[in-house]
């Protein structure tokens, strides 16, 4: 009986592994991009998944933002996947 267990020790030491610096790490990037994208408001700096960068000109509903993106060019963008990450004051001065 105790050899059957012994087997199953390396798997538990992988799973165990995978998930604090797998599993873990990739949920809480998530969670964090949700809040972010959750939090747009108006004038944000945002770069879209496409590597496009704009700021939010409006927020249509929950899943549309229109994003300015040149003088008088707007596009309309879904949230959850279009926006990947939002610049903060100090990458714009750059």
């Amino acid at each position: 009986m105790d050899a059957g267990i012994g087997q199953f020790i390396p798997l538990i030491l992988i799973f165990v592994i995978f998930y604090f610096f797998l599993i873990r790490p990739q949920q809480k990037k998530v969670k964090e991009h949700k809040n972010m994208v959750e939090n747009l408001k108006r004038g944000d700096k945002v770069v879209t998944s496409g590597g496009i960068v704009g700021s939010i000109e409006r927020i249509i509903d929950n899943e549309k933002v229109e994003v300015l993106i040149s003088n008088d060019v707007k596009v309309e963008i879904v949230r959850t996947t279009g926006i990947q990450a939002l610049l903060s004051d100090t990458e714009q001065k750059k």
